[in-house]
């Protein structure tokens, strides 16, 4: 089965694109990775209208990545954090993050470091083969058909 004949219908990008594919999405996921987990604070970090916030929120509730808890009684008031299928999408955000500080910034320092805590270490984390520990780009890798893939109704 050739790469052409695969159908793409249930592809996990397409479906996880469907959830965090959206600007405003990713901005309030990066609020939330630096420890941000009140509305307004959000709010104020991204400039993000108070209808697009509560709606972003709303479907990153429903879909099981972030997880409302209260913090105040009266008036209710819940704060926002990242569940384990959140905490997932860190590698996404990283890669986000590395991609903008080589392509889209200009040549200004970068604003943000990540230090890992263990090591003191303030690189920037690279994708690596789980196997052999070798760091991985596009070039070293190939799409496979996995064991869920079907061929496309026009193939």
């Amino acid at each position: 089965m050739s790469i052409a004949d695969w159908d793409r219908d249930n592809c996990a990008v397409g479906n996880t694109l469907a959830v965090i594919g959206e600007r405003w999405t990713l901005l309030v996921l990066r609020e939330a990775f630096l420890g941000v987990r009140r509305f307004e604070q959000i709010q104020r970090n991204t400039g993000m209208a108070r209808n697009i916030l509560s709606d972003r929120l709303n479907t990153l509730v429903a879909n099981g990545i972030l997880r409302r808890e209260p913090y105040q009684e009266r008036p209710v008031r819940d704060e926002y954090r990242l569940t384990e299928k959140g905490l997932d999408l860190y590698p996404v955000l990283v890669t986000v993050m590395t991609w903008g500080m080589r392509h889209a910034m200009d040549d200004a320092a970068p604003t943000m470091l990540l230090q890992h805590k263990s090591c003191g270490s303030t690189r920037l984390p690279e994708l690596a083969c789980p196997d052999c520990g070798e760091t991985v780009g596009a070039r070293d890798m190939r799409a496979l058909p996995g064991p869920g893939a079907t061929l496309r109704a026009s193939a």
